[in-house]
């Protein structure tokens, strides 16, 4: 998990994806989920193409850190670990996406008889144990194998580069047709009692990427206790309780606990699912979206 809850409506199933991530906690302990890409906290995002370079034949050199070194040795290490890797598949073929990533330091993917790991370059140096555990938890969710690869991550956070200071947070709540901070305070007095302590704002307005098939309506990130409403939402056409919805389930977040069972997160559990249906106009709300979302996609 990324220390983010994301409302996501999509037009169709999509692959499912395991990931396995640094927890917001104080520990810093890896989390283990099972993310599908329908009504799930975590929207899939397109692949990053391989590197096109020819393999260089340069060795690795070890007191240089792997995001420093020229494409070419990237490359190489990239090729290697997949072979490494894919020898302890008992089915399908390894593809491997290195990245240098601050939370999510493994990925998986299914399709097409491949499996893409994007794994954290510290995983280029993983024993053969770890990288036959990384193997087993793609394929069967073994919990052994996930929990060994957790103590891998944990043992290695020296890798994990430090972030940055994040740069201030640009309130946008007004809009031009409904103001998030109006419907924020509504729901905070109505359903709440005015404990909600996050901030809300208008995600960036940027432009329709086009064919797409999910759209992430609204998130909620724990670290920023900040609140992010898609911009399409600010529309004339779209009803004022719609954005309310989403609003009301961004603020369920903060509330409610996102627990591991049996080595998955589980973002929305029953009390959750409990307290959305207390929306009073919840049955028009998920009606609405049902009925319109493909004018969301194709905005």
């Amino acid at each position: 998990m990324d220390g983010s809850s994301l409302y996501t409506a999509a037009r169709a199933l999509s692959p499912t994806r395991e990931t396995m991530s640094r927890s917001p906690a104080a520990s810093r302990k890896a989390d283990l989920s099972l993310v599908p890409a329908h009504g799930a906290p975590t929207q899939r995002a397109d692949d990053e193409p391989l590197p096109l370079e020819d393999p260089a034949e340069d060795a690795f050199e070890p007191d240089l850190d792997y995001p420093e070194l020229p494409a070419g040795q990237r490359e190489v290490l990239r090729v290697e670990l997949e072979h490494r890797l894919g020898a302890y598949l008992r089915r399908g073929r390894a593809r491997v996406v290195i990245t240098d990533n601050l939370r999510t330091m493994l990925s998986v993917k299914r399709g097409a008889g491949v499996l893409t790991f994007r794994l954290h370059h510290m995983f280029i140096d993983a024993p053969p144990m770890v990288l036959r555990a990384v193997a087993n938890y793609a394929e069967a969710q073994d919990r052994e194998a996930s929990e060994l690869v957790r103590d891998f991550i944990d043992a290695n956070e020296d890798a994990i580069r430090q972030r940055s200071a994040p740069r201030p947070v640009v309130l946008d709540v007004a809009g031009k047709h409904h103001n998030l901070q109006d419907i924020f305070d509504e729901l905070n007095a109505h359903y709440f009692g005015g404990a909600i302590q996050a901030r809300i704002t208008w995600g960036p307005r940027t432009r329709r990427k086009p064919g797409r098939s999910s759209i992430k309506l609204g998130s909620y990130t724990v670290e920023d206790a900040l609140i992010r409403v898609h911009p399409v939402l600010d529309a004339t056409d779209v009803p004022r309780f719609f954005v309310a919805w989403v609003v009301y389930h961004e603020m369920l977040h903060e509330i409610h606990d996102m627990p591991v069972v049996d080595g998955r997160r589980v973002y929305h559990t029953r009390a959750f699912r409990q307290a959305e249906a207390k929306f009073e106009q919840y049955a028009e709300a998920v009606l609405w979206e049902r009925t319109n979302l493909h004018r969301l996609l194709d905005r």
